[in-house]
């Protein structure tokens, strides 16, 4: 691709400089499944598409865009021990991260912070707390910015600390790029594991600057349906797998893949009921959610 730019935050381009921190950068920095999503699951990247694993990337980075982000972090709670392959609705769950919601018929406390699903140590394994955080992203491939809009989810430890360098989880890193007066969607980012834990925990880095081209395509993207869709919170609902699963386009110098022959023809059919994502945090939101994240330890939300 011509006229890329490596990553400098101290060389801005002309149209950065015009944008300033954009609602995804104070989304990301402030803070259902989808058809066509990305996985971290045993420590792989794992390409999904209509509930079918379609691709599992060999290398321990993946380079993606960052085009939209759920507005706040929600929270889910499963009575008893969480199982990833069962499918069963949580107990209760918050889109906001602050209440339950509504729809919520069994619900652990009437807030979030009080809960006692939010002790450390409430989960049935570990030191963990039983009620779960998540973050939902809507993400396009770096060699195919034009091409599918996919989900991530991100749990905790992918989601909250302290990092430096090439080492820092999510929020940490949407602060140094706000920093910067950078947001997510001007740059290439790296997702890359975290290889000396045994749990999967992705750390965020800058690669690139985008063309401006490329970031006009970034925008359109994040206006999308599919980028609604793929913040918006949804419970109850798994893929079907009932349609043909085309193949994920990956242009330019592909990953390897790993087979998938195994994968499940199908999943179980179960409708879901969807939350409204709630709206982006405005900026004096995001000013005292980062205030009151500087002063955390490391490990006050994992």
């Amino acid at each position: 691709m011509a006229n890329i730019v490596a990553f400098n935050p101290t060389q801005v381009p002309a149209f950065v400089q015009a944008g300033g921190n954009s609602a995804l950068s104070q989304a990301l920095a402030g803070s259902g499944s989808f058809g066509k999503r990305i996985s971290i699951k045993g420590g792989v990247f794992r390409l999904y598409e209509s509930g079918k694993e379609v691709a599992a990337i060999d290398e321990r980075y993946l380079d993606v865009v960052i085009c939209a982000a759920a507005g706040k972090i929600s929270r889910m709670y499963y009575e008893g021990e969480f199982k990833e392959d069962v499918v069963t609705p949580p107990t209760c769950w918050s889109s906001d991260g602050t209440v339950p919601d509504e729809a919520v018929a069994h619900k652990q406390s009437s807030n979030c912070a009080d809960c006692p699903q939010n002790v450390k140590g409430s989960a049935p394994q570990g030191d963990m707390r039983a009620c779960r955080f998540n973050q939902r992203l809507a993400v396009v491939l770096a060699n195919d910015i034009d091409g599918s809009v996919m989900q991530l989810q991100l749990p905790a430890q992918s989601i909250f600390g302290k990092g430096e360098g090439e080492s820092r989880p999510l929020q940490a890193y949407a602060r140094f790029l706000a920093a910067n007066k950078i947001s997510p969607d001007q740059v290439v980012t790296r997702m890359r594991f975290d290889t000396s834990v045994a749990t999967p925990k992705l750390f965020f880095a800058p690669q690139r600057w985008l063309t401006e081209q490329e970031y006009g395509t970034v925008i359109e993207q994040g206006k999308s349906d599919d980028a609604v869709q793929a913040i918006t919170m949804t419970v109850f609902q798994v893929d079907t797998g009932e349609e043909p699963v085309p193949e994920i386009s990956l242009p330019g110098k592909k990953p390897k893949l790993a087979p998938t022959s195994e994968a499940p023809a199908t999943e179980p059919k179960l409708r879901g009921k969807t939350i409204t994502a709630p709206p982006v945090a405005p900026k004096a939101a995001l000013d005292k959610l980062v205030a009151e994240w500087a002063g955390q330890t490391d490990d006050e939300e994992n």
